[in-house]
């Protein structure tokens, strides 16, 4: 078996929950971002490594991104709360973020 440390890139990681299991099994995460500036100073208590990127993912290179082995990435929430309007995949500013 390989002693390999896989990378992760954690997108849409809100406060870092995928990151945090991920981690809990020996993953090593290089870059993190969310679009949610609220969700970065309960991340950033919680990693001091890798720390948050508040931004637009559609606007990051992916040229600047790090290597990596595995992408993470959590559903932007909003389309798909019952604290929203439930509009799921036909939210097109949000709901369809991970298809890109």
């Amino acid at each position: 078996m390989s002693n390999k440390t896989y990378k992760t890139l954690d997108l849409f990681a809100g406060i870092g929950g995928i990151r945090m299991g991920f981690e809990r099994a020996g993953f090593e995460t290089v870059f993190s971002n969310d679009f949610d500036p609220y969700c970065k100073p309960t991340y950033d208590l919680n990693y001091k490594t890798a720390q948050l990127a508040i931004g637009d993912i559609q606007k990051i290179k992916s040229a600047s991104l790090p290597d990596f082995d595995i992408l993470l990435g959590g559903f932007p929430c909003q389309p798909f709360s019952v604290a929203g309007y439930r509009r799921g995949f036909l939210d097109t500013g949000r709901g369809n973020l991970f298809f890109e």
